[in-house]
C-alpha cells in the first residue's frame, strides 16, 4: 500500500519544516518528502494543496472510558473521534473499571486498541493500588504490560510518606510521573474556582493555592529523589510561575495544559453551565492570560485535550451533583489553530506542543516526519467552516463549553501506520 500526498504545507517542528512539500507513504512507513514527487510512486493520492500536513497529534490527557465505563463512550467511538482530530497517540489515565493497576489489565487495553488499528494507545498504570493513595502498586510489572508512565488521575495521595516512596520507586526503575497537582484536603468539595463567580453562584470555591501546595510538594520530593514528574492539566499563574523556577534550578519537571484552560475562564459558567464543569476548574482570565504566555516562553511544553466524555444525563443534573469532564478531542487541533491566528503565535510553535514534545515526555519515537519514521499524518483543512454539535461530533459524548459554536478549520484525513482512518464527510 503506497499513498502519496501533495502540495501540503508540511509542518514538522523535529526538523524545522515548513514548506511546500510532497510526502511518499509505503507499507507503513514515509519514505520520501521532497517537492513535486512522481504520482506513479503511488496506489493513492491526496491532494493536500492549501492544507495542513503535520506529524499525528499526540495527545497527553484522553479519557478513553474503557474497561468498564461503556455506557459513557467505548474504546472503538472514542479513538475514531481521536483519529477525527488527527490524533494518532492517546495517553490514558488508570481511572478506569477496574483501575488500570494490575497487569492483566493493562494488557487487555492494549490489546483490544491494537486490534482496533486507530492508533497507538499508552495507558498510564496507578500508582497505588486502586488509587487509593496508601498501598502502592508493583510499577515494573506494570511497565513491562505496557504502562508508559504512572499517575493518581483525579485521586492526589493525600499522604506526603506514600508519595515520597512512590517517587522513589519510580526513580530506581527511571520512570516517570504523571500527576495533577491538587491539594485533597484544600479542594475538598469545591466544584469551581473560588472567586466572585462561586460566590454568586452558591458553589464551593477551589483556591489557587490548592495547585500550588501540591506543585510545591511534588517538586520538592522530585528533587530529593531525582524523579521525572509531569504535571497535568496545570490551571493558575502561581503554579506555573513555580514550575518555571523549578526548571531554571534543574529539576526533571515538564508540564501541559487543557485546551479549555486557555480559551475559558470561570466566567464562561454563567448560569450554571454543566459543560464548564472542569478539573482543574477553569479559572480567572489573569490566569488565561499567563498560561497563553507560558505557552510561548516554553514553561507550559504541551496542550492537550483532557478529552473526557459524560453522557448526557450526568450533564442535565444540578451543577454541583453534576459530573466534570467535556468532549474534546476533535477541536484540540481547531483550537490550537485559533489560538495561532487570534493571539499571532506561530503555528510551527504551537504544532510542536501537539507532536513532537509531547513523544519527547513520553520517550518514544513519534510526533514527527522523518524519514523511515511510522506514517503517522494528520491532514488539516484551515480553511473549513464547521459548527460543533451532536451531528458533527464523533465521539458519544456530546457535552463541550463550545457547543453550537463556529469554528474555521477541520482535520481532513488522517493516517496512521500508512492506512487512512478518517476522512472527513
Amino acid at each position: 500500500m503506497s499513498i502519496l500526498i501533495k502540495n501540503g504545507r508540511v509542518i514538522d517542528p523535529k526538523n524545522n519544516i515548513d514548506s511546500i512539500l510532497d510526502i511518499l507513504v509505503v507499507n507503513g512507513k514515509i519514505t520520501e518528502l521532497n517537492k513535486n514527487l512522481d504520482s506513479k510512486k503511488a496506489n493513492q493520492i491526496i491532494d493536500a494543496s492549501k492544507k495542513i500536513v503535520m506529524p499525528g497529534i499526540i495527545d497527553l490527557q484522553l479519557n478513553l472510558r474503557e474497561p468498564g465505563n461503556q455506557y459513557k463512550s467505548t474504546l472503538e467511538s472514542e479513538m475514531k473521534a481521536a483519529n477525527a482530530g488527527g490524533v494518532t497517540g492517546m495517553v490514558c489515565p488508570p481511572d478506569t473499571t477496574p483501575i488500570l493497576d494490575e497487569p492483566g489489565l493493562v494488557k487487555m487495553l492494549k490489546n483490544k486498541s491494537e486490534v482496533l488499528k486507530r492508533g497507538n494507545v499508552y495507558p498510564l498504570g496507578a500508582l497505588t493500588q486502586k488509587l487509593n493513595g496508601k498501598l502502592l502498586t508493583e510499577i515494573n510489572d506494570l511497565y513491562d504490560s505496557g504502562c508508559i508512565g504512572f499517575s493518581q488521575a483525579e485521586k492526589p495521595i493525600q499522604d506526603t510518606e506514600v508519595l515520597y516512596r512512590s517517587f522513589q520507586d519510580l526513580s530506581t526503575f527511571n520512570l516517570k510521573a504523571f500527576l495533577r497537582a491538587e491539594d485533597a484536603y484544600l479542594s475538598e468539595k469545591g466544584i469551581i474556582n473560588a472567586g466572585e463567580i462561586s460566590t454568586r453562584l452558591g458553589l464551593k470555591g477551589i483556591q489557587s493555592i490548592s495547585e500550588t501546595t501540591a506543585i510545591n510538594k511534588i517538586l520538592e520530593i522530585a528533587r530529593l529523589t531525582k524523579t521525572k514528574v509531569h504535571l497535568n492539566k496545570i490551571s493558575t499563574a502561581d503554579g506555573l510561575n513555580l514550575i518555571k523556577i523549578a526548571k531554571k534550578n534543574g529539576i526533571n519537571v515538564t508540564c501541559d495544559v487543557s485546551i479549555h484552560q486557555i480559551f475559558l475562564t470561570d466566567n464562561d459558567i454563567g448560569f450554571f453551565n454543566t459543560n464548564c464543569y472542569l478539573k482543574p476548574p477553569l479559572r480567572k482570565e489573569s490566569d488565561r492570560i499567563k498560561i497563553i504566555e507560558s505557552i510561548v516562553d516554553g514553561t507550559i511544553d504541551a496542550i492537550c485535550s483532557d478529552h473526557s466524555p459524560v453522557n448526557e444525563d450526568n450533564k442535565l443534573k444540578p451543577f454541583a451533583e453534576s459530573e466534570h469532564g467535556a468532549s474534546s478531542v476533535e477541536l484540540l487541533i481547531p483550537m490550537v489553530f485559533k489560538l495561532s491566528e487570534e493571539y499571532k503565535i506561530d503555528l510551527g510553535l504551537l504544532i510542536n506542543k501537539i507532536t513532537h514534545i509531547p513523544a519527547n515526555i513520553l520517550e518514544i519515537n513519534k510526533g514527527n516526519l522523518s524519514i523511515n519514521s511510522d506514517a503517522d499524518i494528520c491532514i488539516f483543512d484551515p480553511n473549513y467552516s464547521w459548527e460543533v454539535n451532536a451531528k458533527t461530533l464523533i465521539s458519544e459524548g456530546k457535552n463541550t463549553p463550545f457547543m453550537n459554536a463556529n469554528f474555521i478549520g477541520k482535520v481532513s484525513s488522517t493516517i496512521f501506520n500508512g492506512n487512512i482512518v478518517f476522512i472527513s464527510q
